[in-house]
């Protein structure tokens, strides 16, 4: 199941989020961009890997500075989907 859950949060099209892929605890940062390349951690290393990128990446911008709890969904991301499809279908941005 955890290995189906980091499939599925590696696929994600954000960047700068913290994700837990849930029911193993591990740790995804969707990084991309400044951040670099995506990372993940499994329970044990996750505050290591935090550190990390708060220690490289904390002046870049505030999204390494979240907090937990993190989601286990971003669910904002198929927001944004149902958001841009819609506005298509009515002629409006994007179409």
């Amino acid at each position: 199941m955890t290995q189906m859950s980091l499939e599925k949060a590696m696929r994600e099209n954000t960047w700068g989020a913290y994700q837990d892929a849930m029911p193993g605890r591990w740790l995804v940062f969707h990084a991309r961009g400044l951040y670099g390349p995506p990372r993940y951690a499994c329970p044990e290393h996750r505050r290591d890997l935090v550190a990390y990128l708060r220690e490289h990446y904390g002046t870049v911008g505030f999204h390494v500075w979240k907090r937990p709890p993190y989601p286990a969904t971003l669910a904002h991301a198929h927001t944004d989907q149902a958001w841009n499809t819609a506005t298509r279908r009515q002629g409006g941005w994007g179409s």
